[in-house]
């Protein structure tokens, strides 16, 4: 369905006064809503509903992270007014200032943390990297600590109503440019990925494979007890599995 073509919110018109009771008396559509509308928001294409027929992308989400696809509300691609109204909607403290842009609330991280990063030390980029007190080493004996970090992301996206796929390119050169897919729990980090990255055109989403995928469960600490972890933030990336986990920080600007 085109974001064009969405039907008109289901949302109580503020200008009308009186409780919520009188209003879902009022409006039978609204009160059939009621029971499922954690699942729902009128600007998304197609809904948002778990469903039983499965698109490629949920076969592939199911097939490579074990995302429960049938609990579990795949949003891919949605629309800028889809994200602000998620946000607005299910996200505490977000808010339209009078410019227009959408403001969110990051937690208590509000800038990168440079001391929770780590690169997987793998044979096939380990030669390539400067290590150092920035690019710091997941060595290989704890190579499991990657392992239990990606687990614990899937896990954790897992138990959300909804998550959100964006697909799109970094880098702007058609010769060095990479495919990237951010899988997120947060309307916010959406929406700031798809600012980020170059938006393919329709034809080439549709056929969309991504050289790398980030799982973005930053609103779920690490364990600070698994051995390596300085604290319950963790930013990671494994350039074998072409893969990178976030958990423990909402700051979207970790996610690139």
């Amino acid at each position: 369905m085109d974001p064009i073509l969405r039907t008109a919110s289901p949302y109580p018109d503020p200008s009308v006064k009186g409780p919520r009771s009188i209003l879902q008396a009022r409006r039978p559509d609204l009160r059939r809503m009621i029971s499922n509308s954690v699942n729902k928001t009128s600007l998304h294409p197609g809904g948002v509903q778990p469903h039983r027929e499965h698109t490629e992308l949920e076969e592939e989400l199911h097939e490579t992270a074990h995302i429960d696809y049938d609990h579990v509300a795949i949003i891919h691609n949605p629309s800028v007014a889809a994200l602000y109204e998620d946000a607005l909607v299910y996200e505490t403290g977000s808010a339209i200032t009078d410019s227009g842009a959408l403001t969110a609330y990051s937690g208590a991280k509000t800038g990168r943390s440079p001391l929770d990063k780590r690169i997987v030390q793998e044979d096939s980029s380990k030669d390539d990297i400067w290590w150092g007190p920035v690019n710091k080493p997941m060595t290989p004996e704890h190579v499991q600590v990657w392992k239990i970090n990606r687990e614990r992301a899937v896990d954790y996206l897992n138990t959300r109503n909804r998550i959100y796929v964006v697909d799109g390119y970094a880098g702007w050169d058609e010769k060095y440019r990479i495919k990237v897919r951010v899988i997120c729990a947060r309307a916010y980090h959406a929406l700031f990925m798809r600012n980020m990255l170059i938006r393919p055109p329709r034809e080439e989403l549709e056929g969309f494979h991504p050289d790398y995928t980030i799982y973005n469960a930053g609103t779920f600490p690490a364990n600070r007890y698994t051995e390596g972890m300085t604290s319950a933030t963790s930013v990671a990336i494994n350039f074998s599995a072409k893969e990178m986990v976030i958990l423990g920080t909402e700051y979207a600007g970790e996610t690139p």
